[in-house]
């Protein structure tokens, strides 16, 4: 569905959720903005038991200029026989949103699908907010965000506040939403800052007494009584501020499951992947390396482990992660070659980017890819390569000129990727202009000449490389862990599927 597509409506009602949120509300502005400057009848409407109470909501409104109404009643204005509801942040007809009857309906969520799916819906449950499909949506339609302060700074206080402080984002498209709205840093502040109330802190308070603390991997877990999602976040941080606590998890019940927030201050624990970990197969989770969080379904749970409470499946659940992954190390790490065979890559065509000839040497970038962000500074001798899955690797030049001829001045991501869903792009952190790594690749194939030693893994592991020691690299049951036969410290992980469309037994490549 394209924004372009329902300007055949006139009036339009863009509705959100009951006790509508600040996601809620800045994608129903984005979408009134844009019918305004295409010259249709638009309005913003929320019903359910009460009107908005929270403080933050208010001043948002009120210095955004959003003008949104409560009703109880349906809008005179769907009576008409060409009008238009839009449900926005939830879908019509769920749990959630007043249902009101109306001639033509159109739904733009960001949750899973709960009702029939139709032509003018725009439902994308990997996106980790509502702003973020709305965001798309203008920027697909030629309408920038950035043009109307209020409406960016709307946008990404909906996107911060629905992932958490940015705790939980994920995807690559929320985090270029992020980058890119320009928003008023002050006004974000004062909502930030107007965000709990002193009935919370008693909440908060009375959590943080509740605590208990794994010293085996040095771990707390916090249960708190029903609250907003940002008190969790509250919990956590102030958890992790304890000198021998490293991971912290706090949670609560809430409508429908269970919400947490994850905090880690070690290497060895990413918190989105321990985010995601504790709701697998009942639930999401995700976010930053330090901050994340998630939600666990209460029917999946309870399907799950009928007999189990929660605050024993989140300390059992923490010590099946830790118990869970071997470490490797580069630098202490034995590959053990007896149990490898020697492979060589195929002459697969990849991308190939010569750093300096992107952003300045010495620049701090940030390299975005569908599989997470990286970190570097360029270099005058730095490749980054695009591999087979839209993923990105590095190589200095003396290794990349030995392993690799480059068979073309350009490259066709789409021809190249086994699945091109996602574009990686490339970010100045010092004034942040970003642009896409793919439009400066050229096109290169292995020569052929090197060689690596691999072995298939029977567990979990995590491996730090050399040349990024805050990081580590997943490997599971199945995938390759490898090292250059001249290198055995130039140690990695290599994905199944990529390991058998890149790789041969040496001797057996052609």
């Amino acid at each position: 569905m394209r924004l372009e597509d329902l300007l055949i409506y006139n009036p339009i009602v863009i509705q959100c959720h009951n006790f509508p949120d600040a996601d809620a509300i800045a994608s129903a502005y984005g979408l009134y903005l844009y019918f305004l400057s295409k010259g249709k009848d638009a309005s913003i409407i929320y019903s359910g038991k009460e009107e908005i109470q929270k403080s933050n909501l208010k001043l948002m409104c009120y210095e955004l200029k959003i003008p949104i109404q409560y009703v109880k009643e349906a809008p005179v204005a769907l009576n008409e026989v060409n009008s238009l509801l839009i449900t926005v942040d939830c879908q019509y007809g769920a749990k959630n949103v007043e249902k009101f009857d109306a001639k033509n309906i159109a739904i733009i969520d960001h949750h899973r699908i709960e009702v029939e799916y139709n032509q003018n819906c725009m439902i994308v449950p990997s996106y980790g907010a509502c702003s973020t499909v709305i965001w798309k949506l203008l920027l697909d339609a030629g309408f920038d965000a950035n043009t109307d302060e209020n409406l960016s700074t709307a946008l990404y206080y909906g996107l911060y506040m629905d992932t958490k402080e940015f705790a939980e984002i994920e995807h690559p498209v929320d985090r270029d939403a992020a980058d890119m709205l320009k928003h008023n840093t002050m006004k974000v502040l004062l909502f930030k800052n107007s965000n709990i109330s002193l009935k919370e802190l008693e909440t908060a308070g009375i959590a943080l007494l509740r605590y208990s603390y794994n010293d085996d991997y040095s771990f707390a877990v916090c249960k708190s009584n029903e609250c907003d999602p940002n008190v969790l976040g509250i919990i956590s941080d102030f958890l992790i501020m304890v000198d021998s606590i490293k991971i912290c998890v706090a949670y609560c019940k809430t409508h429908g499951g269970f919400k947490y927030s994850v905090r880690s201050c070690v290497r060895e624990v990413d918190a989105s992947q321990l985010a995601a970990f504790l709701a697998e197969k009942m639930g999401s989770g995700g976010g930053h390396y330090d901050k994340a969080g998630g939600f666990i379904s209460e029917a999946l749970f309870e399907e799950k482990f009928p007999t189990l409470h929660s605050e024993g499946y989140f300390n059992n659940k923490m010590v099946e992660y830790f118990d869970m992954y071997d470490m490797v190390y580069p630098d202490e790490y034995d590959i053990e070659i007896d149990k490898c065979q020697s492979y060589i890559k195929r002459k697969r065509e990849i991308g190939c980017v010569k750093m300096s000839e992107v952003m300045p040497v010495g620049t701090e970038v940030n390299i975005r890819t569908i599989e997470g962000d990286m970190d570097l500074v360029t270099t005058d001798d730095l490749y980054a390569l695009i591999g087979i899955k839209g993923e990105v690797y590095t190589n200095l030049a003396d290794k990349f000129e030995r392993s690799y001829e480059i068979v073309s001045d350009t490259y066709d991501f789409e021809k190249c990727v086994l699945d091109p869903i996602y574009e990686p792009s490339i970010r100045n952190m010092r004034n942040g202009d970003t642009v896409s790594l793919v439009s400066y690749a050229k096109t290169c194939v292995s020569k052929g000449t090197t060689r690596i030693f691999a072995k298939q893994l029977d567990k979990h592991v995590k491996v730090f490389s050399n040349w990024d020691t805050s990081k580590y690299w997943v490997g599971k049951p199945g995938d390759y862990i490898a090292c250059r036969t001249d290198d055995y410290h130039d140690v990695y992980i290599i994905d199944r599927d990529v390991f058998n469309e890149s790789y041969a037994l040496a001797g057996e490549e052609n």
